[in-house]
């Protein structure tokens, strides 16, 4: 997770997070941390949320009868957590989300699990449209402990220069 303080008064600090355009290089690779444990809530939760009633999600007797023998942690559920892990390092300064591409569930997870991620970057240029802002590309992987892979997907993301973060603009 990349944070500053930047000064903002006399002895007045605000955190930022995130990086620009400028810190991200090709074949950098970045570890998200902290890993998250999942819960059956949390997979209960985001299952009903989303309107997925399949019940390998949340049915244990369904489950126990099926290939895993147990309930298996909605797929989208493990997308949204190993995107989210990563924001705050690489796209806490984003200006627009992109897209995934070559979204790929290679193992299964399971509740009590714990995901890591990694994002390597593959891609750097700056935007042809608009001035002050570049498009990053980053192959993001999730791993259960034992580094397991369980998710691999590619990103990418609309990145202001240093200066031209919204955050860089508020004066409040």
């Amino acid at each position: 997770m990349v944070a500053e303080a930047k000064q903002v008064g006399e002895q007045r600090y605000r955190e930022s997070f995130g990086r620009y355009l400028e810190d991200f290089r090709v074949g950098d690779v970045y570890e998200h941390r902290p890993g998250r444990t999942l819960s059956e809530t949390d997979n209960t939760w985001f299952t009903l949320l989303t309107m997925n009633q399949h019940p390998l999600h949340f049915d244990r007797e369904y489950a126990a009868k099926s290939e895993f023998g147990q309930v298996l942690v909605n797929s989208c559920l493990t997308l949204s957590i190993i995107t989210g892990m990563s924001v705050s390092d690489i796209s806490q300064k984003t200006i627009a989300n992109l897209g995934w591409d070559n979204v790929r569930l290679s193992g299964p997870v399971f509740i009590g699990d714990t995901l890591y991620a990694e994002s390597e970057v593959t891609e750097i240029r700056a935007s042809a449209s608009r001035p002050n802002q570049g498009i990053v590309r980053v192959k993001t992987t999730g791993f259960k402990q034992e580094r397991v892979e369980v998710i691999s997907f590619d990103r990418a993301m609309l990145i202001p220069q240093r200066g031209y973060a919204v955050d860089d603009q508020i004066d409040y």
